[in-house]
């Protein structure tokens, strides 16, 4: 058996699209155990009613990947999944499950691959780096895809120092979609304009220059098209702002958003939440940070007390 424990993650930070993502301390806990035969599924928590309980649920077919790829017969599997993370709400969800999937696999086969193999098959499965890097590595990651399709990765350690306030509105937004509504070219300005804030973004995270973050996570490579998914973006990005808010972005495919705040962070989550409650929108507020831990595996210790066994984790 083992137990392992994801982070949520949030990719682009505005800017950075589909390069630079964050961990946060919004954690799933998978725990898998092998059988003789067959796969078993149970979910408690988030998705617990949607979440696939089959061959299609994406931390079975994570598992059996890294199987395949160590030409290793897969004969039963349990999976029991403990969600926080929304699902379908750009917070790395989909990424949680892959890694938690191909880490798990990794430790029953006695760890064939090393991280990097583990990471570009995760990276094959999502189709993006921004989200599982930060969700295996923890912490601010700047990741991309070589030639040879190997993931290129610096993991910034410096950790922003404030608050994180998380909207995430009752109505889901699938990536297939948010990445339907984008342009197949963009205006050479607009390409300007994104390589310079994200290049001040990848400087301020960096070097911890953080007045520079509210227009370093500007953008208009995805979220100007993706706001016609998003009732009420721009008026939420405003009232953050409006508020004290440091930033404010899109987390990755949206709809959640998050605000970077130095103080009073519920007083600004409630006024965000408002602009969708008068639009007859409920939404869930979290507030968390960034995290230095990206994916714990934690193993059981089965100790004797008198003629009774109890597991404890490490």
């Amino acid at each position: 058996m083992i137990q392992l424990e994801v982070p949520a993650t949030t990719a682009n930070l505005g800017s950075g699209f589909d390069c630079i993502g964050a961990a946060l301390g919004i954690t799933n806990k998978i725990i898998v155990e092998t059988k003789p035969n067959g796969i078993e599924v149970d979910v408690i928590g988030e998705g617990a009613g949607e979440v696939k309980r089959n061959e299609e649920n994406l931390v079975i077919k994570a598992i059996k990947k890294v199987f395949d790829k160590a030409d290793a017969s897969l004969n039963g599997i349990k999976v029991t999944l403990i969600n926080r993370i929304p699902i379908a709400r750009g917070l790395g969800s989909s990424a949680a499950c892959i890694v938690g999937g191909v880490v798990a696999a990794n430790e029953i086969l006695n760890k064939p691959f090393d991280n990097q193999q583990l990471l570009k098959i995760a990276v094959e499965m999502e189709g993006h780096p921004d989200n599982v890097v930060p969700a295996m590595l923890g912490g601010i990651v700047i990741s991309v895809v070589d030639n040879d399709g190997e993931v290129r990765f610096i993991k910034i350690s410096n950790k922003i120092p404030f608050n994180l306030v998380v909207v995430v509105p009752d109505f889901i937004v699938r990536t297939d979609d948010a990445r339907k509504v984008l342009p197949e070219t963009v205006n050479y300005r607009d390409a300007v304009f994104n390589v310079g804030r994200a290049s001040m973004l990848a400087a301020s995270l960096a070097l911890g220059k953080f007045q520079h973050l509210g227009i370093a996570v500007e953008d208009k490579l995805h979220q100007p098209y993706r706001k016609q998914l998003i009732p009420c973006m721009d008026r939420v990005m405003e009232t953050a702002k409006a508020y004290g808010a440091v930033a404010c972005f899109l987390s990755g495919a949206g709809p959640s958003m998050i605000a970077i705040t130095r103080q009073h962070p519920q007083i600004l989550g409630n006024a965000m939440k408002q602009i969708y409650a008068k639009k007859g929108i409920n939404c869930s507020l979290f507030y968390t940070h960034i995290t230095s831990s990206g994916v714990k595996i934690k193993h059981p210790e089965v100790y004797t007390h008198g003629n009774h066994y109890k597991k404890i984790w490490r």
